[in-house]
């Protein structure tokens, strides 16, 4: 119990550190801040143009569609807020010797690698991402039970936490690659499929994005709780699916850091 409090002493303390230094720096903040919000409404009015010309896309009507592309949104940007600095920097940190930093610390070397850094930018455009969640909902005509609102919730830290696990073990790699060049993009691109109905993708592309790397079920596990109610079987897939590449993703960097050799070497 001691050291989970003092582990949430040093995140509470790094939290007040970011965000005393996103004020230091107002201009910066205030422009990423705005360059997510015109991404987020980039994805809103795609919805709305591609729904100009069809009623339906893999049978998800326009504010389904737009439910799902904000439950995507809400998850991206808790992943940016929290985490996605962070693993990045891992990568540069290992290849620099700088990661000797981390393993100094009076902590976990993988939660201080997580938590170091948190990005107010993100966060901010959170409401905004629930506000598009909401208003689907609402033009819809559903009505959730607190039990779904609770479950749904649960459902988008499952795809926090599965985001940042297959980061972290794609990340990871840097301790055997000499560079992890790129992979910031290629997994950007990866969130994209998120954004699409499951039902819209076949063959390969389903086993790969379904159930290799789940980064579809992230936004749809949660999207169709709402609109369809309880799914035993997707909840307890995406569930599955959130242990398993966690309990990869802790081996994976366990392994690499026993690899480690420190800047000194």
């Amino acid at each position: 119990m001691s050291a989970l409090l003092r582990h949430l002493r040093i995140w509470l303390a790094s939290i007040r550190y970011s965000l005393v230094r996103a004020m230091m720096f107002r201009g910066d903040f205030i422009m990423w801040a705005l360059v997510e919000l015109f991404w987020m409404s980039v994805n809103v009015l795609l919805v709305g143009i591609i729904y100009d010309h069809t009623e339906s896309i893999a049978g998800w009507s326009k504010y389904e569609m737009l439910l799902l592309v904000g439950t995507t949104l809400l998850v991206q940007r808790l992943l940016m807020a929290f985490f996605w600095s962070n693993l990045f920097e891992l990568g540069r940190n290992v290849r620099s010797g700088t990661f000797d930093f981390f393993l100094a610390q009076p902590g976990w070397p993988l939660f201080m690698v997580s938590t170091r850094k948190f990005d107010l930018d993100g966060l901010v455009n959170v409401p905004v991402a629930l506000a598009i969640v909401v208003y689907s909902a609402h033009r819809l005509n559903l009505d959730p039970s607190a039990a779904q609102i609770v479950v749904y919730a649960a459902l988008v830290v499952c795809g926090l936490v599965l985001h940042y696990a297959t980061l972290l073990a794609i990340i990871s790699l840097v301790f055997w690659l000499q560079s992890a060049k790129g992979i910031e993009g290629g997994y950007f691109g990866l969130t994209e499929f998120s954004r699409l109905p499951r039902e819209a993708l076949r063959g390969v592309a389903q086993v790969v994005f379904v159930f290799a790397l789940p980064v579809v079920v992230v936004s749809n596990v949660p999207a169709r709780l709402l609109i369809h109610g309880f799914e035993p079987g997707m909840l307890a897939w995406m569930v599955g699916a959130t242990v398993f590449w966690l309990a990869v993703a802790i081996a994976v960097f366990n392994a690499g850091l026993r690899r480690y050799s420190s800047a000194s070497s």
